[in-house]
């Protein structure tokens, strides 16, 4: 569905985008994740055929950026992370207008229109004034604008940003319906743990060089080199958490053990295992034995967060 090849653009001596080479199938969601001034705005920018590349290709849905912009236009529906709103149009009036531009017209451009806005739940709102919406509320009505003729692909720049706790979850869900209907979808976003509750891929640029390009299972087992435990255990007398490490260090298995410091929860050893011991039941059996009360014993979840500062410097374009 979308396919770029040494995609690259140079402003000056600048390389935004560097020799990026992607490749999306259909029904695929795709995480772009990066620091800000990373690449991927103007990636999608140049996927979306409003940016020219300085060289290399892409296509979407076998069609070329260069020979058929038009047919690619009626491909995608492209959401930048900004849009402006009419002021003196109701919402209802807003998605007709483009609606129109998009050659639906007679009863089937309203039906579509009520079609999309009950799609975001904002069927409510029909007749309220576009400009009086709330940030999350703008971001769902340009969910609706993009979705108006049907698009086989989206693309969508940071469509959480600013948004508040609840409208992040609106989107999310809104992107999980979107993802169901068989849509192929590339979507940007720094909310990174939400990301992996949708996505399926994933890819992690920085200074414009695409960095990462995987399953999202793939990538957390590139970050996990070795299985890493997070320990608890009812101080009592003589039987601390610096003696429970001691007792852990005895049993050969663990390659560091770490003291955390955590006020919603309390102190925890953090102990990673040699890579020879990928089974750790018998650390809990030592403890046991040596007299520990567990409150806490399981293995340190991976999510994106981690991987992304694992796998990246920080570093813009």
């Amino acid at each position: 569905m979308i396919e770029t090849s040494d995609l690259t653009k140079v402003y000056g001596s600048l390389k935004a985008v560097n020799s990026l080479n992607l490749s999306l199938k259909e029904k695929d969601v795709f995480g772009f994740i990066g620091p800000n001034g990373a690449g991927k705005t103007t990636t999608m920018r140049i996927l979306a055929t409003l940016l020219q590349p300085s060289w290399g290709e892409a296509s979407i849905c076998g069609q070329s950026i260069y020979t058929n912009p038009r047919e690619i236009r009626r491909l995608i529906g492209y959401m930048p992370d900004f849009f402006g709103v009419y002021d003196d149009m109701k919402v209802i009036e807003y998605l007709e207008f483009f609606a129109a531009a998009y050659r639906i017209n007679g009863d089937q451009r309203r039906k579509r229109c009520n079609e999309m806005l009950e799609l975001v739940d904002l069927g409510y709102k029909r007749d309220a004034l576009a400009t009086s919406l709330s940030r999350g509320m703008t971001q769902r009505l340009g969910l609706a604008r993009v979705l108006l003729h049907d698009p086989q692909v989206l693309l969508l720049d940071e469509p959480a940003s600013g948004l508040d706790p609840r409208a992040r979850i609106e989107i999310r869900q809104l992107l999980k319906r979107l993802r169901d209907m068989g849509k192929t979808i590339m979507v940007s976003s720094h909310i990174l743990p939400e990301l992996a509750d949708v996505c399926n891929k994933i890819g992690i640029i920085e200074r414009g060089t695409l960095l990462v390009n995987a399953d999202v299972t793939d990538v957390m087992k590139q970050v996990r080199q070795n299985v890493t435990i997070l320990i608890g255990v009812q101080n009592k007398p003589g039987k601390g958490l610096d003696e429970a490490g001691k007792v852990l260090e005895s049993t050969g298995m663990t390659q560091n053990i770490a003291l955390l410091e955590d006020p919603a929860v309390g102190a925890r050893l953090r102990v990673t295992l040699k890579p020879e011991y990928p089974d750790y039941s018998p650390l809990s059996t030592a403890l046991i034995q040596n007299g520990f009360s567990l409150t806490h014993f399981a293995e340190e979840e991976i999510n994106l967060e981690t991987a992304f500062m694992a796998l990246t410097k920080g570093i813009t374009a």
